[in-house]
């Protein structure tokens, strides 16, 4: 069974949220490695009001393409440029330097904790 780290949340459409301020918003392992080689990011913008469950976005990949959904509801204060500039960074590493984007927080979604998400996972 693949580790999640404990300090994350997990949605059950495999994004994952920390607890800081701002939040910050990424794909799950299972997800980076379900698509394969990502060489695409549409990221919401700076600014957007999004909205917890909703589609922010897209993920392209060599095998598909792949909605985005916000675990959360906010507004998106940063997006990450290295990520959107060099994708395969969310292959990489999808818990560090393969974060997607940072969110002020108003409302979390339904979220998991790290053993709910890996029994989901399987």
């Amino acid at each position: 069974m693949a580790s999640y780290p404990e300090h994350l949340q997990y949605s059950r459409e495999h994004e994952w949220v920390d607890a800081s301020s701002p939040a910050v918003v990424g794909i799950t392992s299972l997800a980076a490695d379900a698509l394969g080689d990502v060489v695409y990011l549409e990221l919401p913008e700076v600014g957007a009001e999004i909205a917890a469950g909703a589609v922010v976005g897209e993920i392209e990949s060599t095998k598909s393409v792949s909605e985005l959904y916000s675990p959360v509801t906010g507004t998106v204060v940063e997006v990450n440029q290295a990520a959107i500039d060099d994708p395969g960074v969310v292959n990489a590493d999808p818990f560090g330097a393969g974060w997607l984007f940072k969110v002020e927080v108003t409302e979390r979604g339904e979220l998991l904790d790290a053993a709910a998400y890996a029994e989901l996972a399987g």
